[in-house]
């Protein structure tokens, strides 16, 4: 074999990035950060260990970098989303279920919800929203920039509301988020097969229903602490 088609079979730079990454991703999705080690990925991705310190450095720096690579695609689509519903709306303001539907839309309803890259980063946002070691670190670093976006866009439609109760129902939405982003399969069980939890186009229909129902009732403008107390 000459020299010029080995180069051509070699896989480049990026392709070893990538392996890495893919690696990474789906080992942190099923073992945590503490369960899995430099080595391990390397070994996952077929590469020499020295590759995985030279591409990214110590284990946390590539933590980083796999929550990153997908979290910057999934914020431009919602901010594109969650543009079109302002600019549809104005001069008046937006509705809560089209906010809603900004935010969930391009989570939930893209095709590429059923590949195994994004099963497992959606496994992963969920395992680091529900770590005390993580949650209140990565998610901040990650995904508020474009949350508070969403916020303002909330109290737009939502004039009259108090910013506790958006950031309270907030909270409620991003946990109901998080469970649909686990697919554990218990709905499963618990439905005898009626429901999926992996059925993420039916999730999002049943959601954007109940999350907004719960914005309009526990922000409604007559009453001064939320509804129930």
């Amino acid at each position: 074999m000459n020299t010029a088609i080995k180069r051509q079979q070699a896989p480049s730079r990026e392709d070893r990035r990538t392996r890495i990454l893919d690696a990474a991703e789906a080992l942190f999705s099923r073992h945590g950060y503490d369960g899995v080690t430099l080595r391990a990925i390397a070994r996952s991705a077929g590469v020499d260990v020295a590759l995985a310190n030279y591409h990214f450095g110590r284990k946390r720096a590539l933590f980083d970098a796999v929550l990153l690579r997908r979290a910057e695609v999934m914020n431009a689509r919602r901010l594109a989303d969650l543009e079109a519903c302002l600019e549809e709306a104005a001069p008046g303001r937006p509705s809560v279920e089209a906010i809603i539907r900004a935010y969930l839309r391009p989570l939930l309803t893209i095709p590429e919800v059923h590949e195994e890259g994004w099963k497992n980063y959606y496994a992963l946002v969920a395992y680091v929203n529900n770590s005390p070691q993580w949650g209140g670190i990565l998610m901040t670093q990650f995904f508020n920039p474009l949350i508070d976006r969403f916020i303002d866009a909330l109290r737009l439609a939502l004039p009259d509301a108090r910013d506790e109760d958006i950031y309270w129902a907030y909270q409620f939405l991003s946990g109901a988020l998080t469970l649909t982003f686990a697919q554990t399969g218990r709905l499963d069980e618990l439905s005898r097969g009626l429901c999926r939890s992996d059925d993420l186009q039916a999730a999002y229909e049943h959601m954007v229903g109940f999350v907004t129902a719960g914005f309009e009732r526990v922000c409604r403008a007559d009453s001064g602490t939320p509804a129930g107390q």
